[in-house]
C-alpha cells in the first residue's frame, strides 16, 4: 500500500472521522473538526553518492473550534511528529505539524 494512503487512515483513525483531507482544492467544503496535510519537504540522506533513507515530512493542521481540542496531545505521540505553531483563523484553531512519514 501507498505510505501516504497509509498516512491518510491513521490520521482519520485518530479524528475518528474520514474528514481528512490531503491537498484539497479551494472548491472542496471542509467539516470541522478536521485534518489538512500536504508534501512539504523530502529529508534524503546519502553517503558514498547513494541514497540510503528518504523520508517525506508532511506539513499537518488540525482545524477545530475547540481550543483546547484533545487530538492534538494523540498527534504529538505519533513518531517522528512534531509541533510547529498554534494560530487562529475565522474563529477557528489551527495546530500545525511537522510529521516525517
Amino acid at each position: 500500500m501507498d505510505r501516504r494512503i497509509e498516512l491518510q487512515h491513521i490520521l482519520e483513525d485518530l479524528l475518528g472521522s474520514s474528514h481528512v483531507y490531503f491537498q484539497p482544492p479551494e472548491s472542496v467544503r471542509l467539516v470541522y473538526p478536521c485534518i489538512i496535510y500536504n508534501l512539504d519537504r523530502y529529508f534524503i540522506a546519502k553517503a558514498d553518492n547513494k541514497t540510503y533513507l528518504g523520508k517525506k515530512r508532511y506539513f499537518v493542521n488540525i482545524i477545530s473550534k475547540d481550543p483546547d481540542y484533545p487530538l492534538v496531545d494523540k498527534m504529538l505521540e505519533l513518531p517522528l511528529c512534531s509541533f510547529n505553531r498554534h494560530y487562529t483563523a475565522d474563529n477557528l484553531n489551527h495546530w500545525a505539524f511537522e510529521l516525517y512519514y
